[in-house]
């Protein structure tokens, strides 16, 4: 395990690890402890009680966050013509087809934060599911970045939507804003974030759906949030 700087072990001391706070409290101490030079992201990770490898049990989604990210989102657009059109006037940082697949594929290139594709481009696109899968950068009809509707898409992403997946080990890890949003809207995105989690729960998870809640900001320690307060605990 990593040896963790000074500054992280003095925060480490402000409070019990082992701890379950609520949301507001939680992100006041996040807050508190952010010691880093720049503006720390904030993220939010949740261990969901289901097995992500059976196709009836995953859990994905995108939300608009109400008080957006905080980052500056390049978007690159895959789409012809009209589209491309559309794309570029919606405030598309690059728009392409084949050429932009080529670049990625030969060149290694990645200056850009979310692909979005019109669905014709998915054959192109379809050939990048090696480089992009990985990477969770591979467009999608359920997070809303496969869409004829780019004006939209290109306005929600900008505004702030984040993409929502299961890791392989059942972890939903979620970027939801800057220390510098505070504790009150950096709970106000966490909150619609989980009440969107809750709505994508599938109908095959038993038992306990989220089984632990943890926020921190990039170089700051882990703080616990009570799963039991979120009201998703439980099977209906």
């Amino acid at each position: 395990m990593a040896k963790r700087g000074k500054k992280y072990q003095e925060a480490v001391k402000q409070y019990d690890r082992t701890e379950l706070f609520d949301a507001a409290p939680a992100f006041e101490l996040v807050c508190k402890m952010a010691h880093a030079k720049f503006d720390e992201t904030v993220e939010a990770h949740f261990r969901l009680g289901v097995d992500g490898r059976h196709a009836d049990q995953q859990v994905r989604g995108a939300i608009v966050l109400p008080n957006g990210t905080g980052k500056t989102v390049k978007v690159l657009v895959f789409a012809k013509g009209d589209k491309a059109h559309e794309a570029e006037a919606a405030g598309a940082d690059y728009v392409g087809a084949d050429e932009l697949a080529n670049k990625i594929r030969t060149e290694n290139w990645f200056d850009f934060d979310v692909v979005v594709a019109t669905p014709d481009m998915m054959g192109v696109v379809g050939r990048l599911g090696k480089i992009l899968g990985p990477k969770g950068l591979m467009p999608s009809p359920k997070s809303g970045t496969v869409t004829m509707d780019l004006t939209r898409a290109l306005a929600e992403i900008k505004a702030g939507k984040v993409e929502y997946r299961l890791d392989k080990t059942n972890i939903i890890h979620t970027p939801i804003g800057k220390v510098s949003f505070g504790p009150e809207k950096l709970a106000e995105n966490y909150q619609a974030l989980v009440d969107a989690i809750i709505k994508a729960k599938p109908a095959a998870a038993k038992g306990q759906y989220i089984k632990s809640a943890t926020v921190a900001s990039t170089m700051g320690p882990g703080v616990k949030i009570n799963p039991l307060r979120l009201g998703a605990t439980q099977t209906k």
